[in-house]
């Protein structure tokens, strides 16, 4: 969330930011709010303090009766600051992060193209889609996932399992030489750390799962967990940014996401994750944001994908996000009449978050004069088990319904060069 101080010094540019981002909020409304919260913590206090002073004498009748007065006026207060609290809070967790004044204006179709990274392959004949070509090999059974679990379910085999244990092996590898220490996560989190993240847990618009009878959710990403690692905590950044790469299930409704571009693996309730996250001190985040799309495209150009870099349009940033870069591998099943041959499809994100999910977690870190500061968080894709198959599979496709394996991978493949049909 963005301090309440900066929101009541920059109340306009905060309001415009909202609108540029798409969030409907009345930045007004929230200081009113605010005002009267804080007129009525003042006025707690000085009925705590009337109270305290009394007791600290024998009191008479009549100033007994006084002080029943203080504490049925104390309770009244406290009821109605427990109400501009709660809808205070509320407001202030809606109002988004600050946008870095680089990001493109606009929407979801307003990103600007940073890079672009390799040729689409041809074919000698007319390419398939992933679905048709996994579902041909025998590695991927929808209809059983189906049957079992529910639409977007999925069961692998074979070489898809291999494949996806060789793509986090690569990823691991490839992230760990940049100095990222190793962790695997609960699928768990408390509400209160998915809130604090900017991931709503409850109500009709989540897009997690929850646990009745619990305050538990399923995570959609590791960024959850690792982001509540270092939950109310006073970080020694003394060394440099803490960095974690993690591993986890990720579970996700996906509510509302079908038809042709979310056919097959490119949205499906559950897949693996392999996920990069940075704590690090403010004037440190802009660096560390380049070094994570760094450590992806090298993730990429090892897999000899082609691709594109995108800044991410301030209408589609999401609540907690500064700037974002997200990178599309070219993809057979994106085809439509405008690209017959296909088209290109997010495989990573990365994103700067600034302070925005510290102050919610309270993260802090000891300066070097020795006060304290809330630290600015990052994350990154490193890898998945839903949109790297789906890159590799229709690029590497051959004409007889085999995939050639990625030259990178064939290390952690025994060696294996061709997916061949049975």
């Amino acid at each position: 969330m963005l301090d309440i101080n900066y929101i009541r010094e920059h109340a306009a540019d905060v309001q415009e930011n909202c609108t540029r981002r798409g969030v409907s909020i009345d930045i007004s409304k929230l200081l009113s709010i605010d005002e009267r919260r804080r007129e009525l913590i003042a006025q707690a206090e000085e009925l705590r303090a009337v109270r305290n002073r009394g007791s600290k004498t024998k009191p008479s009748e009549e100033e007994i009766q006084k002080m029943r007065e203080v504490g049925e006026q104390l309770q009244a207060v406290e009821a109605e600051l427990a109400n501009v609290s709660e809808e205070y809070r509320f407001l202030l967790l809606r109002v988004p992060n600050l946008t870095h004044p680089d990001a493109p204006l606009g929407g979801e179709e307003d990103y600007v193209v940073l890079a672009t990274q390799g040729t689409p392959p041809t074919f000698d004949v007319p390419p398939k889609d992933h679905e048709e070509l996994l579902v041909g090999l025998g590695l991927i059974d929808f209809e059983r996932g189906a049957k079992v679990a529910g639409s977007k379910s999925y069961f692998s085999s074979e070489d898809l399992v291999r494949l996806n244990r060789a793509l986090i092996s690569y990823g691991i590898d490839v992230v760990t030489r940049h100095g990222f220490r190793l962790m695997e996560t609960p699928d768990l989190a408390k509400d209160s750390i998915l809130s604090g993240i900017g991931f709503n847990p409850r109500g009709p618009e989540t897009q997690v799962y929850s646990i009745e009878q619990s305050d538990l959710s399923l995570i959609g990403t590791a960024e959850i967990t690792m982001g509540g690692y270092h939950a109310d905590e006073i970080l020694d950044l003394s060394s440099g940014p803490k960095k974690y790469v993690a591993l986890s299930h990720c579970f996700r409704t996906e509510a509302g996401a079908y038809g042709r571009v979310s056919k097959g693996l490119y949205r499906v309730h559950q897949f693996t994750k392999l996920e990069m996250f940075v704590y690090c001190a403010p004037e440190q985040s802009e660096e560390m944001h380049a070094e994570l799309l760094s450590i992806e495209r090298e993730i990429c150009d090892g897999l000899q994908l082609p691709y594109r870099v995108i800044d991410t349009a301030a209408g589609d940033l999401g609540g907690p996000a500064y700037r974002k870069y997200d990178i599309e591998a070219w993809m057979v099943m994106k085809a439509d009449e405008s690209s017959p041959a296909g088209g290109y499809g997010e495989v990573t994100s990365t994103s700067n978050c600034t302070d925005y999910q510290s102050r919610r977690l309270n993260i802090r870190y000891r300066t070097s004069e020795g006060a304290t500061a809330f630290v600015h968080t990052l994350n990154g894709t490193a890898l998945n088990s839903s949109r790297f198959p789906i890159a590799i599979v229709e690029n590497y496709q051959r004409a007889d319904g085999g995939i050639t394996v990625p030259e990178v991978l064939r290390p952690y493949l025994g060696g294996l060069e061709v997916i061949r049909p049975a």
